[in-house]
């Protein structure tokens, strides 16, 4: 699909909180929360001269041009503000996931040749400590909860404002802007080299496709309230988005309900950012409130009436329908304030859009999403691609999919089905400083994701599933995983799935229970006499499940359907190794921690 937006050839994203604030220096462009949990507005001419002291900061503490600059916290404020001050000063900056291990930390700093490290709190900075001696490049290691980032500020107030424009002034969109290391599924991270030109071809060309629909379809200001990981590319994108956008930005450090909820609630975005987890656990913690309030009968119906009407205003606005009939519109006008209402109020009460990422999140789902009253556009993307590659184009849903290639993306399918991406926002190359830096990643302009998928006739890509991770089994039949679990993790009942089958007789499923879930199922069924600790072998649970995956097996053949399942005594956490910060299954580690449990699967 050719560009929307006209390409930068000049300047690079140091130079946006500048431009915003000489346009609109008045214009709330973040908001930064308080210590009481409120949020402290701040305009464009405020972020910039605080990009402005940092950055001086950071050339008075002896960075030089080009160095790397390693960033290791939450969604925090101070992640952009370092973002942009490092850039400004002519940095690069490298993510750490604040979750991620000794070993990984000591691997991306190494590998980077990162020259200084900030992080969040004293304790990453402390567990760091043995490994500095094998980190001959790291001179610098400041925390953010010391206050270093304000004491950076002040470091380089004796220096004048020149020094940062002439770095500035040197940088262009083929300059470095960032190294990204990815999750490392299958082997030792590699780093992504995404440059300024990278985020702007990725950026103005989303901002471009979306942010006219919302602003011309809310009387409300956009406002985004961020909790993706900023030490994700997804995250990253969103937030250089809305700095370039002038749309109010927020931080919320973390994912956990009892956290996020009230983030949400006193923040209140109209836009959300999001992984299909979060989506499933709102429906899902919604559906057991009603259910515990004696009015699931009635949410059912609701729920049912959500969906077919996001699927009649899909097929209205594809040409494949009429639209909703007069008696859905009514029927969905009385569930409104009983169901749908205090769904969009659990997010904040303003939300009308959510762009979700990171896994499909099924047609149902996106169905009633759409019913409630929220929008939900799909979009599909690698660190590789800068964030997103593809999204669902406004107002033309195509429920399942994860839409069209975004403005200025080439999407195509190789002879085995791997979904081959070019574009200008596809990255330089990989990181190998053994190679004396950077090592193109697409020579012939496509970049082969290692992702399967498929193109309908209109253009509307689908994930079928990882071309690493398609199964063959013993009898030569191949099954793409990733669909069965996206279908069974929206289980309320179930936490994660991980299908298994690879050189084996027949397909087989692992999965993890939902706490919340299996608490409230057996409030709700007197299941009390079971210990919590067999809740796992008990009879009417492995019922439910059983029927579970008897559904999901009615979209495969016999060859593709689980057999067996086995439920683990232990959900997949990061903190084990089992997850990537990110929420992807780290297969290898989970077939060796539950070697047992796989072999007894296939036992008999």
């Amino acid at each position: 699909m050719p560009p929307f937006a006209r390409p930068v050839r000049h300047g690079s994203l140091a130079d946006l909180p500048f431009d915003n604030a000489n346009t609109a220096p008045d214009a709330v462009v973040l908001s930064r929360k308080t210590a009481d949990g409120g949020w402290q507005d701040v305009t464009a001419a405020q972020f910039a001269a605080e990009v402005l002291a940092v950055a001086k900061g950071l050339i008075s503490e002896g960075l030089m041009p080009g160095d790397r600059i390693a960033v290791m916290a939450r969604t925090v404020y101070e992640w952009t503000v370092l973002d942009f001050a490092a850039w400004a000063a002519g940095l690069v900056t490298v993510p750490v996931y604040p979750t991620a291990s000794v070993f990984q930390v000591r691997w991306i700093l190494h590998d980077s040749g990162a020259v200084a490290l900030i992080t969040e709190t004293t304790g990453q900075a402390a567990a760091l400590g043995p490994e500095l001696p094998h980190l001959p490049d790291l001179r610098r290691v400041w925390v953010v909860e010391k206050g270093h980032v304000e004491a950076l500020a002040d470091a380089g107030a004796h220096l004048s404002d020149q020094e940062v424009e002439v770095r500035r002034g040197v940088l262009g969109p083929e300059t470095l802007a960032t190294l990204i290391h990815t999750s490392g599924t299958t082997g030792r991270p590699k780093g992504c080299a995404l440059s300024h030109g990278n985020f702007f071809a990725g950026v103005d060309n989303a901002v471009e496709q979306f942010y006219p629909v919302f602003k011309t379809r809310t009387s409300d200001d956009a406002s985004v309230l961020l909790f993706l990981p900023m030490s994700h590319v997804f995250g990253r994108m969103v937030a250089v988005a809305c700095v370039r956008a002038r749309v109010r930005l927020g931080h919320a450090p973390s994912l956990a309900p009892a956290d996020l909820l009230p983030d949400l609630a006193s923040f209140r975005p109209t836009c959300l950012l999001t992984i299909p987890y979060m989506l499933e656990k709102v429906f899902n913690t919604a559906r057991a409130k009603a259910e515990t309030g004696g009015r699931l009968p009635a949410f059912d119906r609701a729920e049912s009436v959500a969906r077919r009407y996001g699927e009649a205003v899909e097929a209205g606005q594809t040409g494949s329908g009429s639209g909703p009939s007069r008696s859905l519109k009514t029927a969905r006008a009385f569930y409104d304030p009983l169901v749908y209402r205090k769904i969009r109020n659990a997010m904040g009460g303003r939300v009308r859009y959510a762009i979700c990422g990171g896994s499909p999140l099924g047609r149902g789902l996106a169905a009633f999403y759409a019913g409630a009253g929220i929008e939900i556009f799909e979009g599909y993307g690698l660190t590789e691609t800068t964030g997103a590659a593809t999204a669902t184009p406004p107002l033309k849903p195509r429920l399942g999919t994860v839409g069209w290639p975004l403005p200025g993306t080439r999407i195509r399918i190789a002879a085995d089905g791997e979904i081959l991406v070019g574009g200008e926002h596809v990255l330089r190359g990989y990181w190998d400083p053994r190679a004396g830096g950077v090592v193109p990643a697409a020579p012939d302009g496509w970049l082969p994701t290692g992702d399967l998928g498929a193109l309908d006739d209109e253009g509307y890509l689908t994930i079928t599933g990882r071309k690493k991770e398609l199964i063959i089994t013993a009898g030569g039949k191949s099954v793409a995983p990733a669909p069965l679990e996206n279908w069974l993790r929206s289980h309320p009942l179930i936490s994660q799935v991980m299908v298994i089958g690879d050189h084996r007789p027949f397909v087989a499923a692992l999965i993890t229970l939902d706490f919340d879930g299996v608490t409230h199922w057996r409030r709700m069924n007197a299941r009390h006499q079971v210990p919590p600790e067999r809740v796992a072998e008990d009879p009417e649970l492995l019922a439910i499940l059983q029927r579970a995956i008897d559904e999901a097996n009615k979209m495969l053949s016999r060859p593709e359907s689980i057999r067996r399942f086995a439920v683990l005594p232990a959900d997949f956490t990061e903190e084990a190794g089992h997850l990537t910060p990110s929420m992807k299954l780290r297969r290898e580690r989970i077939l060796r921690d539950f070697a047992d449990e796989v072999e007894g699967l296939y036992a008999g």
